[in-house]
């Protein structure tokens, strides 16, 4: 499955629980946190292109002139 912006917060949102259960030993605690930093590293990502690809939108639009 291709990670997209969707799944990597449903992820998120499995790892948190999980933690939250506190039924999970230390180590997976840990590796389920070294997951979850490279999720929301890559939500970073995906909004920084999204906002980027607006500022682009916005930009042209101001740019056309009223007829």
């Amino acid at each position: 499955m291709e990670l997209n912006y969707e799944s990597a917060t449903a992820q998120l949102n499995e790892i948190i629980t999980k933690i939250e259960s506190g039924e999970i030993s230390i180590n997976e605690a840990l590796k389920l946190v070294e997951k979850a930093k490279e999720l929301i590293l890559f939500c970073y990502k995906e909004i920084d292109k999204a906002k980027g690809k607006l500022t682009e939108i916005k930009e042209t639009l101001d740019g056309i002139e009223e007829i």
